[in-house]
């Protein structure tokens, strides 16, 4: 009976550090006096539902964002990306196995008073920078740009166990404006460096 219950406990054990591991989210990030509220309850590691209050804008722009992403947030981040002295969201998203593949959903204030997309490119898309690339990603912000790292792995087997190169690739990326006033994020720096 002793044994039984002991693996009950056990199995309850793992249950709640697999579901706590990716916690609701519902926070109010500010940058000067306006900024957004996000809420999404990360219940899910294939699909969530994110809301996005904006705080501090005009009332005109009082409308709430809600839109449904592939995999969890891990974290967010607000500052002035597009340097134009308005708020900048950027939301780190993971899916994939584990949910370790990062990528960034970017919102950006036009002037407090509505807000527009900020574009991140997909790394895949990138022949160069995704040699070596098997996700682990961290983001953090540094004056105004946004700094992706993660490990490199050997990808010339054609195996999945996954060696890793002790190698750290760094991309530093800065938001640019394009055709049309679209805002999208470009890497404009790129290092490596050895763990």
């Amino acid at each position: 009976m002793l044994l039984k219950n002991s693996w009950l406990l056990l199995c309850l054990l793992v249950v709640a550090n697999a579901t706590a591991q990716y916690k609701r989210i519902d926070t109010t990030m500010k940058y000067t006096t306006a900024g957004y509220r996000l809420y999404t309850n990360n219940k899910s590691t294939e699909k969530n539902s994110i809301t996005i209050s904006v705080v501090g804008f005009s009332n005109s722009a009082q409308r709430d964002a809600s839109f449904e992403i592939k995999g969890v947030v891990k974290g967010a981040a607000v500052d002035d990306f597009n340097n134009d002295g308005f708020p900048d969201l950027v939301i780190f998203v993971y899916s994939g196995k584990d949910a370790s593949m990062g990528t960034v959903i970017g919102i950006a204030s036009e002037k407090n008073e509505s807000i527009k997309p900020m574009f991140f490119p997909d790394i895949l898309d990138d022949a160069k920078l995704r040699l070596g690339y098997k996700g682990r990603d961290k983001f953090q912000l540094i004056e105004g740009t946004l700094l992706r790292s993660f490990p490199l792995y050997d990808t010339s087997d054609s195996t999945d166990v996954l060696k890793p190169l002790n190698i750290t690739r760094n991309i530093q990326y800065r938001v640019t404006t394009g055709e049309n006033g679209v805002l999208k994020f470009k890497a404009v720096r790129t290092y490596e460096t050895k763990l």
